[in-house]
């Protein structure tokens, strides 16, 4: 039996001791949320657990106030069929009181399900201007490290032994290639990529201006070629290895044991 189905079996006290392990520490000191009981100084329960009994997915949520459209912390975790691995569905993690920047949702108010079905080109280049990549709203805290820390030690304490993910956006996978992620697919995508990507090749040469995502120098950053490969460039590339544009690579990290891959040398974010 898989763990995360397991554990939806327990109590929901017993539940909630396991996935607030999930949580970053930090987050309860800075806003100002009991660790244990999980109120603010209000009396107000500001964490949310979805784990019902029988599902193989968890999902464990966090807010500043609960009016907020937005959570602080957002972190679904979910079984594979190898009971030794466990996949990190997503995690988001918002700076509360920075601006939001609706590039979820298109103009007519549906989701864009992170700019894949549909975008908001207008929002999307005020968060461009402002300093976010591809798929974010609002700013975020800065705790990848942090969470990966967490998740780790709750891989440890149920015996886990390696964590699963998709690297959603290009920036994504570099950032995890940077906490010792390694490939189970796309390494050679990525590695395409950074080569085409160098000065006097292809995807730097097509960095012309043409739309705002895609700037002459965006070739020296994560978050700006992020922006690009988001905006669609691999498409107009005819490449064997980046053939019909961007494709989430799947990622995996051994709990303990990191890798040390790169796919983009010296890089700045």
């Amino acid at each position: 039996m898989s763990w995360i189905f397991k554990i939806s079996h327990l109590s929901d006290i017993e539940k909630e001791g396991l996935y607030r392990i999930l949580i970053p520490p930090s987050i309860f000191h800075r806003f100002h949320i009991h660790p244990i009981l999980f109120l603010n100084e209000k009396r107000e329960r500001l964490v949310r657990f979805y784990c019902p009994p029988k599902d193989n997915a968890t999902l464990v949520e966090v807010k500043q106030d609960l009016a907020d459209q937005d959570s602080i912390f957002f972190v679904q975790v979910s079984d594979t069929k190898d009971r030794t691995q466990i996949r990190l569905d997503f995690i988001i993690v918002n700076d509360p009181q920075s601006e939001r920047f609706n590039t979820d949702v298109d103009p007519l108010g549906k989701d864009t399900l992170f700019g894949r079905a549909n975008r908001n080109i207008t929002e999307e280049i005020r968060a461009l201007h402002a300093g976010l990549a591809p798929g974010q709203i609002k700013h975020a805290l800065r705790l990848t490290g942090e969470f990966l820390h967490c998740l780790e030690h709750f891989c440890r304490i149920l015996g886990v032994k390696s964590i699963l993910l998709d690297g959603l956006f290009y920036h994504n996978a570099i950032i995890y290639e940077r906490y010792g992620f390694s490939y189970f697919e796309g390494f050679k995508m990525m590695r395409r990529i950074n080569e085409l990507f160098q000065p006097g090749s292809i995807l730097c040469e097509k960095l012309d201006g043409s739309t705002p995502f895609r700037q002459i120098g965006f070739h020296k950053t994560i978050r700006g070629r992020s922006w690009a490969i988001h905006d669609g460039i691999l498409r107009d590339v005819d490449d064997e290895l980046i053939q019909g544009g961007w494709s989430s690579p799947q990622m995996y990290k051994m709990v303990e044991k990191p890798r040390q891959i790169c796919s983009f040398p010296d890089a700045s974010y």
